[in-house]
């Protein structure tokens, strides 16, 4: 028969595992920090660990008292390789020292959106209600208790709880996932936790790295798309597109406009919405898309939004206003034609809305028609039958290209900006046929396929590092 807890897993590691339940109990403001999963299961651990049933009277029996009713080893053992194959599916990166439990704990800490992560992203500490702040100390010293509680300490305790039986097969977690690599400000912030002599210490500086660099989704992810399923909402994009300025060849000056815009919108200066026009292939896309790796670390994030959820678009403004970031909201290939009505939302929310357009958002539309909106010739001629006024549909048409400040043109290149291109990409991987065979197979390429474009010259390029493997 099983004696109490203090006796069967030890005096000081009983005292320990039963602080920390405690503790977790009494959690007010960061309570939803172990409302997942991992948490659950660790929280299920460590009651078990330190069961002690009531008596009669109600009093929790510190003796031996009820014993019997104790969920047995192989319970505690089950819930313990439980909690191991959570933390071993999730692999949160390793924080230094920190074991697999205690590297979770660090990352729920820094990304749960809760009522004191989430005023502070919002406020910044300066403005926070002073009670709210000495009550996330709290909160920060109940939980180091549990990073307290270790692998080396619940694994001990399990193994003096369930018996020498079972011992072996419950296995250590300190290593279930690869260090976290780099250098950024969330990694930063983690290392400050672990090696902390008291969280409660560090609300002020948690409360400020929210305000600076963001919660939840953005402060994970860079890019974002907004999808209408289940109500709508946004979804994080975990591999965008890894292209970078540097990997876009020929085009720096009708580029240029567009990245002086975008500095002036990381510094806080007023910035233009842009519409890039141009031919299909020219690589406009493929700018927008750039813009993230190069300015993502000064807090620049891309959310993607699709032409038929355009009349969501009031919605995802709202979400995007309150974050610290920088946002360029991303319609892709847009274009209109005259039966569709999704460009009098966007006409609106451009100019038009009683509330003001976010000044942490600007919208960057590609689109391969200038106007956006189909015209017909008989827009322009005499009225019809049924149409009185004529010339203010036309007007009603353009009038969306004209709410953007800023507008860019990529034109299709010349066969000497094309071939340029296409010599460009051949030695960034590492082609080296002679120049004017390259030259001529280039130009061969855009008679038999799609022209002359850098999306051909990058597809003539592919194909010839198909031939060479």
């Amino acid at each position: 028969m099983l004696g109490s807890t203090d006796h069967t897993i030890g005096t000081l590691l009983a005292k320990q595992v039963r602080s920390a339940r405690r503790r977790a109990t009494a959690l007010t403001l960061l309570r939803s920090v172990l409302d997942d999963s991992v948490g659950l299961a660790f929280l299920e651990l460590i009651d078990c660990l330190d069961y002690r049933p009531a008596t009669d009277n109600g009093h929790v029996d510190e003796g031996t008292a009820g014993t019997a009713n104790r969920p047995r080893g192989s319970v505690v053992s089950a819930i313990y390789a439980r909690l191991f194959g959570l933390l071993a599916t999730e692999a949160a990166p390793a924080v230094d020292a920190a074991d697999a439990w205690q590297s979770h704990l660090l990352w729920r800490v820094l990304d749960d959106q809760n009522a004191f992560s989430s005023q502070a992203e919002r406020l910044g500490v300066a403005t926070l209600p002073p009670s709210l702040l000495d009550q996330a100390r709290r909160d920060l010293r109940g939980l180091q208790w549990l990073y307290a509680l270790g692998a080396d300490a619940l694994r001990g305790a399990t193994v003096q709880l369930v018996g020498a039986e079972l011992s072996d097969a419950l296995a250590a977690w300190q290593c279930l996932a690869p260090p976290a690599e780099g250098d950024n400000p969330r990694l930063r912030m983690a290392r400050r936790l672990s090696t902390a002599l008291d969280w409660g210490t560090l609300a002020e500086d948690l409360a400020d790295h929210w305000h600076t660099h963001g919660l939840g989704l953005f402060a994970l992810h860079w890019a974002a798309r907004w999808s209408s399923r289940d109500g709508g909402r946004l979804e994080p994009l975990t591999h965008p597109d890894p292209i970078r300025l540097s990997d876009l060849v020929a085009y720096d000056t009708e580029r240029a406009p567009l990245l002086r815009n975008t500095e002036r919108f990381l510094t806080g200066y007023p910035a233009h919405h842009v519409l890039i026009y141009g031919e299909r292939g020219t690589g406009k896309s493929s700018t927008v898309k750039a813009l993230l790796q190069a300015y993502g670390d000064r807090g620049l994030r891309l959310v993607e939004i699709g032409k038929d959820d355009l009349d969501d678009l009031a919605r995802v403004l709202a979400l995007l206003r309150d974050h610290p970031q920088r946002f360029i909201l991303f319609v892709d290939d847009l274009s209109f034609e005259e039966q569709e009505t999704q460009y009098k939302a966007l006409k609106a929310a451009l100019e038009g809305r009683v509330e003001a357009w976010p000044t942490n958002v600007v919208l960057y539309v590609t689109t391969n028609r200038r106007h956006l909106v189909k015209e017909r010739f008989s827009d322009r001629e005499p009225p019809e039958e049924g149409e009185i006024r004529p010339r203010d549909t036309m007007e009603e048409k353009q009038s969306l290209s004209d709410r953007f400040g800023l507008h860019v043109t990529f034109p299709s290149p010349d066969q000497q900006r094309y071939v340029t291109i296409a010599h460009s990409l051949a030695r960034a991987h590492g082609i080296n046929l002679p120049e004017d065979e390259l030259r001529r197979r280039a130009i061969q390429w855009t008679l038999w396929h799609n022209g002359r474009s850098c999306r051909s010259a990058r597809q003539f390029i592919d194909d010839l590092i198909g031939d060479n493997s």
